[in-house]
Order: structure tokens, then sequence, then C-alpha cells
């Protein structure tokens, strides 16, 4: 894009003077004095000029990596040769490549593809367990298998959620693992209330999470997932959780 703006303003520089010509008569006699052959003046009347088509470009070579002509008459029709870029096909910082965009960890939603970032915070809103898988499976079914990345070495003795994570079967499985569930049932649930009045009073702790998933937005390698390769993505969710961890610490 740069390119072509460059070549345009060349060629225009070594066009076809469109300009009346002039004469060079200056209206001081001082400073012109006469020629004793003739009586004339020195300074004599100038021609008109010409184009030159014999003037080298002064960036070889750029019109024809970029796909545009070389030729003046050309200049006009720079950025339209800069759209039909041929073999090379390549843009202003970026390429074009011929091959189908992924990778791992990518679902579909109602809102499109992504990647599903689960995360576990402890009673400070730091993180102490946190994984990257797909986003089309619910949040129920990648509980356990974010538990299982946690950074400490004993499970939490509370887990609290949302209304999401009022499912039966998972209160049961994380009783298994002396884990107590903390959720709000819905509001068209069926069966049994499981959830007492007295274990919901710390669901109001639930935004220190909301805090940590606000402190990962603000990295933009995190907020948008860039790497084709899931372990990469993760790479950097961790790294800004030990920055964060550094900031809220010392």
């Amino acid at each position: 894009m740069g390119n072509c703006e460059a070549v345009a303003t060349e060629s225009t520089s070594t066009g076809r003077w469109k300009g009346p010509a002039k004469s060079c008569r200056s209206r001081d006699p001082e400073r012109h004095p006469l020629d004793p052959a003739d009586g004339s003046h020195v300074a004599r009347s100038t021609r008109p000029i010409s184009a030159i088509p014999d003037v080298p470009s002064t960036i070889p070579g750029m019109g024809v990596r970029r796909g545009l002509r070389e030729s003046p008459e050309g200049a006009g029709h720079g950025c339209e040769g800069a759209r039909q870029a041929g073999s090379h096909r390549m843009f202003h910082r970026w390429h074009l490549r011929h091959r189908k965009k992924g990778g791992r960890g990518v679902g579909k939603t109602k809102r499109g593809k992504g990647t599903k970032l689960m995360a576990v915070a402890d009673r400070s809103g730091l993180p102490i367990a946190i994984s990257a898988q797909s986003a089309s499976p619910h949040e129920v079914r990648l509980v356990e298998s974010t538990l299982q990345s946690r950074f400490t070495r004993e499970y939490p003795q509370r887990l609290i959620g949302d209304r999401a994570y009022d499912s039966d079967p998972l209160d049961e499985r994380l009783r298994r693992r002396g884990i107590e569930l903390i959720a709000p049932h819905k509001s068209n649930r069926k069966r049994p209330p499981t959830q007492d009045g007295r274990p919901l009073r710390r669901y109001h702790r639930r935004w220190k999470i909301e805090r940590l998933f606000a402190w990962l937005q603000n990295f933009r390698r995190i907020q948008t997932r860039h790497e084709r390769y899931l372990e990469n993505y993760l790479a950097f969710v961790l790294l800004g959780c030990i920055v964060i961890f550094f900031r809220t610490c010392f």
C-alpha cells in the first residue's frame, strides 16, 4: 500500500510539464547585461520541458515486487496492480496463505467459534487452577479437568459457582473428592432442592473470580487468541497469572 503511494509520487514528478512556457527575462537590466555580438540579452526564452522517459526510477525494483507497472503511463493503475499481486501475493505487513484457519481447542458456540477459559480463584482472588479448552462443552463438564490442572497440592474445600453449575451429578462427583459445591438453583429446576440457605451466604464472594477474569482481559494476548496451538495460548495465560500474582503480593 505504501509502495503504491511512493510510485505514484515519483511518476507525477517525471510527467509532462502542463504549465505554459515562460521567458526568463528579468525586469532588472543590471543583472542581465547585453550580448556584445547581437545586442540581445544573454538569458533567452526557455523551451517547454518535455517528458523524459529515460529517467530511471529512484526506487528500482519496487514496482516489480509489489506487482506494479514500471512505466509512467501505468502509474495511475498502481493500486489496481497491487490488488492483482500475482504469484507474490503480499500486502502491507501481512501475507495471504492458502490454508485453513483454526487449531486445537476451538469450538462452535452461538456467537461463533472460540476457546473457553476456566479458572478457580481463592478467597483473595488469585488463580489456583486454570485451563483453556474448547468452547463447545458446557462448564459442568470442564470443572474436573480444571481442578486437575491446579497449582496447589490439595483440592479446595468449597467451590462457588453461578446457576450454570447447578448439576446434581457434578455435586455428587465433587462430594466424593471432598469438595462442597455452592451454586444457586435454576428457576426451571424440577428436582428437590439440595442447597441450603446457610451455605448460599458465601455466594456473594463470587465477584472475586469475576475480578480475576477482568484482570486477565487487560492483556490483549489473552483476551483474543491469536495462536494456532492451544499450548502456546495457555502459556500466555499462565504468564498473565504470574504477573497478577506479583502485582498483588509485592
